[in-house]
């Protein structure tokens, strides 16, 4: 499994009712053999410019896993060009590289956290 980021500018006049768009940016997802690990709404923004005569839109982000083939992300992009509450989207690939930095932020922050405690708890002895 490869992980991606989608962004998606949801047609503005469905902020009040989002769940029918997400389910169908879920179902895409799913049917690809994908699996979506995080999702966050981002809220209603001014585009920098019209697209589609709106000038603004609901900002949705996704993270997924999805097969390492190259068909099937392909086939999510194609799928969510002919949606049509979904105005704009960006599917990218995550940088494995960028994956192992955090990862070493993490564990360089872990040991970091428990350097300090353990001088805290040797100045209260």
């Amino acid at each position: 499994m490869r992980q991606y980021e989608l962004t998606v500018l949801i047609h503005p006049d469905l902020e009040m009712n989002l769940q029918p768009a997400l389910d169908k940016v879920k179902k895409i997802v799913d049917d690809a053999g994908g699996k979506i690990t995080k999702e966050a709404n981002e809220g209603k923004k001014r585009l920098a410019y019209k697209i589609a005569k709106q000038e603004f839109a609901v900002y949705y982000y996704f993270e997924l896993d999805l097969p390492d083939d190259n068909k099937m992300a392909k086939k999510v992009a194609s799928n969510l060009d002919i949606a049509d509450e979904i105005i704009r989207y960006l599917l990218v690939k995550v940088d494995e590289n960028r994956l192992k930095m955090e990862a070493k932020r993490k564990e360089r922050k872990g040991a970091a956290d428990t350097d300090s405690e353990e001088s805290a708890n040797n100045e209260e002895e």
